[in-house]
This record gives C-alpha cells, sequence and structure tokens, in this order.
C-alpha cells in the first residue's frame, strides 16, 4: 500500500515537472514566433496557445461523445472554464498582476461570456421552451461551431500588430526553432497532463475518496492543467497577453468547438442540476469583467486573484456537498 502510494507520488512529480518544462517551452517560443511573423502575443495566445492547451478537453470529450458518456462530455467543459477563471487566473495574477489592454477588456473578456451565455441558452429547451428534457442537439453543435468561425475571423483581424517591434535580439529564435518549441511544449503538456491525472486518481483510489467527487474535481482540474502550467509560466515572464488570452481562447474554444464538435458527434443530454454550474460560469466571466474596474483599470490586481480562489475553494465544497 505505502509502496503504491510513493509510486503515485512519484508518477505526480514527474508529471508536474513535465508540464513546467513543457510551459516554459511553449511559452518562448509562441513569444518568439508571433515576434518573428509580426504578429501580436495576444493572438498567439488566443489561437496556438490556447487550442494547444485545450487538446485534452477535445480528446477527452470526442471520447466521451462516442461512447455516450454525455455526462462527462459536458462536465468537463463547464468545470474546466470555470476551473481556468477561478483557479488558473487567480494563481496567475498573484504570481504576477495582469495588466491587460483594452480591446482584451472589451472584445475577449466578453466573447467568453458570450460563449457562456449561448451554452446556457441552448442547453435550457426545459425551461425556455417548455420541453421535458434539454439537450444539445446537432443543430446546435453548428451554432457553436458557426460562433467558433466569427471568433477565428475575429483572431485574423487582429493578428497583425506592432506590438512586436520591439523585442530582445539576444533571446531572438528562429522560426524553425520557434516552432519546433510550441510543438514540443503541447506534446509535453499533454504527456505531463496524463500523468498528473493518472497519478491523481490512483492516488484518490487509494485513499478511498469517491469516486463521483474525484471525476468533478480531477477531471476538470486534470485537463486544464496545461492552461495552468502555460499562464503561470507566462504570468512569471511578464507577458500577461499569453496568460490570458490562454485562458480567454480556451474557454471559447471548448464551448464553441470542442461542445459543438461533441454535439455533432452525438446530442448531449443536459441534466436539469448542469444550470447551476452554468451560472457559475456566466458568473465568473461578469466578475472577471468587473474586476477590470476596480482599483487598476484593465488590470487584475493580486488581491482579486484571491477572491478568485477563494470563490473556487467555495464552489469546490459545494460540489463535494452536492456529491
Amino acid at each position: 500500500m505505502v509502496h503504491e502510494m510513493i509510486v503515485n507520488i512519484m508518477i505526480l512529480s514527474v508529471g508536474f515537472i513535465t508540464l513546467v518544462k513543457a510551459a516554459d517551452w511553449l511559452v518562448d517560443g509562441a513569444a518568439s514566433m508571433a515576434r518573428k511573423l509580426r504578429v501580436t502575443d495576444l493572438a498567439i495566445g488566443l489561437t496556438v496557445v490556447a487550442f494547444g492547451t485545450s487538446t485534452p478537453e477535445l480528446f477527452v470529450n470526442v471520447f466521451a461523445s462516442i461512447q455516450g458518456n454525455t455526462g462527462i462530455a459536458i462536465g468537463n467543459i463547464v468545470g474546466s472554464n470555470i476551473f481556468n477563471v477561478l483557479f488558473i487566473l487567480g494563481i496567475s495574477s498573484l504570481i504576477r498582476p495582469l495588466a491587460l489592454s483594452r480591446g482584451t477588456v472589451w472584445k475577449e473578456i466578453p466573447f467568453s461570456l458570450l460563449a457562456a451565455l449561448v451554452l446556457g441558452a441552448l442547453a435550457n429547451d426545459a425551461l425556455l421552451d417548455r420541453l421535458e428534457y434539454s439537450v444539445l442537439t446537432r443543430v446546435d453543435g453548428l451554432v457553436f461551431m458557426a460562433f467558433f468561425g466569427i471568433f477565428v475571423y475575429y483572431i485574423a483581424s487582429i493578428a497583425k500588430g506592432s506590438g512586436n517591434e520591439e523585442h530582445n535580439k539576444k533571446n531572438e529564435r528562429g522560426l524553425v526553432k520557434s516552432l519546433l518549441m510550441v510543438g514540443g511544449g503541447l506534446v509535453g503538456l499533454v504527456l505531463g497532463g496524463k500523468l498528473v491525472v493518472s497519478g491523481a486518481v490512483d492516488l484518490a483510489t487509494r485513499l478511498k475518496v469517491s469516486e463521483s467527487l474525484a471525476g468533478l474535481t480531477i477531471v476538470a482540474a486534470g485537463t486544464s492543467l496545461p492552461e495552468l502550467a502555460t499562464s503561470a509560466i507566462a504570468a512569471y515572464k511578464k507577458n500577461p497577453e499569453i496568460a490570458v488570452g490562454n485562458i480567454l481562447g480556451s474557454n471559447i474554444f471548448n464551448i464553441f468547438f470542442v461542445l459543438g464538435a461533441s454535439a455533432l458527434i452525438k446530442p448531449l443530454p443536459i441534466p436539469f442540476q448542469g444550470n447551476t454550474d452554468m451560472l457559475v460560469l456566466v458568473g465568473t466571466s461578469l466578475l472577471l469583467f468587473s474586476f477590470m474596474f476596480t482599483g487598476k483599470r484593465r488590470k487584475l490586481d493580486r488581491w482579486e486573484g484571491a477572491v478568485f480562489l477563494l470563490l473556487y475553494a467555495v464552489y469546490t465544497v459545494f460540489l463535494i456537498k452536492r456529491g
């Protein structure tokens, strides 16, 4: 028993080390690639970094939909998005306050809020249409995909910028090396995330933690570990646009693309209790937007990050009590 727990802890440790190193490669490679292509850090954060770190959610949901585990498909996305805002941005802003551009405050954050509102509307057939059940149909999946197309078009429109003209020549890397670092970082994040989730699930089982509780916390948080490592490293390296762009891009990608693809594979029934979690998701997006106007404008301060972490702790207690 003790020997097996030590093995689980070692797996967790290797997973975390892999995550941190992979995130370091991804952030450095993405920032360098942005400078080489004269593309803004925000655009890279919202696309290459965000979509890459959302790979675990994509694979989990596709397999869950194929196998008919629709509860996992919905819970994974909603839980991951809440974790992204409350926990990851909370940790990142504690490492270093995150100063954001005007465009991020007035465009990307509201777009993330829109994604949560669209999900809430499409997932509430029982309330809005007074049906006996709620389900994300294939038509809803097409609606999600259409919104994702609009988002990609928007990113293309802001991709070119002058923010990368000035940079440290000493740390400049070639485009091929930057691409290799981004690719290696993404692979490392997926492998590290798998190791951490595997080790954590085995450890929870051996400690006799309920399987439902482990799933509610570990699956959602586990698939968001790449985002956590990437945003924390980006904040430490004084790159707030990648740190925040990663989270906003991931949340938008998770709802519009991952849930859209999942619904296209197989319609997703929505349990009524899921409304509570979707309300929490909408609330976290509204709170993030409101924090841009408290204290220093367009800045997520350390005390605001602490509030996020406290709220996530309260939400976790709620999940435990709900079972």
